[in-house]
């Protein structure tokens, strides 16, 4: 029978009381460093969502229902990126962002509050924005490569794919016919 003070009902007390604290092989600094990096591209992944979901809402012309739904996959597209880095930072115990504010503050993916945009000036914006994050997904694909965290670097090569992807559609749809 376990006494009520053993070591490791203790053990198991104290790991309640814990903060946020995840078992992790990388050593403080890496964890710092990878969750810093993962926490600026998943400002910039929220902010291109909401910039590349603003376009999607308010597409005008003539090619409207092809750009419109363009717009909603790759917004789909991103979201769907956000969650796996969130739990990517928190696996190695790092912190995540938690809020809007912090995002603000974070991102580097600039706002466009304009009420009207010309359809191809938006695509044009959008991949520039997508060509910027994969930089940014390079930026720290070295980070985990530093660090060896193999683990986040393999997500980061499947988004860099993506992006890269997501840059040449909006590119080859503002081609102008010579």
């Amino acid at each position: 029978m376990n006494k009520p003070n053993s070591k490791k009902t203790i053990e198991l007390l104290h790991r309640r009381d814990a903060p946020l604290e995840t078992v992790t092989d990388l050593s403080r600094s890496a964890t710092k460093d990878v969750a810093a990096a993962m926490n600026g591209i998943l400002a910039d992944v929220f902010a291109l969502y909401l910039k590349t979901k603003n376009f999607h809402w308010h597409m005008s012309g003539p090619h409207f229902r092809d750009y419109h739904l363009l717009l909603d996959e790759h917004a789909d597209q991103i979201f769907a990126m956000t969650d796996p880095i969130a739990e990517r930072v928190r696996k190695i115990g790092g912190l995540t962002l938690r809020s809007i504010g912090q995002i603000s503050r974070t991102q580097r993916v600039l706002d466009n509050d304009a009420e009207y945009v010309e359809p191809l000036d938006m695509l044009a914006e959008l991949a520039e924005d997508n060509k910027n994050l994969a930089a940014g997904l390079r930026e720290a694909h070295n980070v985990c490569d530093e660090h060896r965290d193999v683990a986040t670097a393999s997500l980061i090569e499947v988004w860099i794919d993506e992006t890269e992807r997501r840059t040449w559609f909006l590119f080859e749809a503002t081609r102008r016919r010579n």
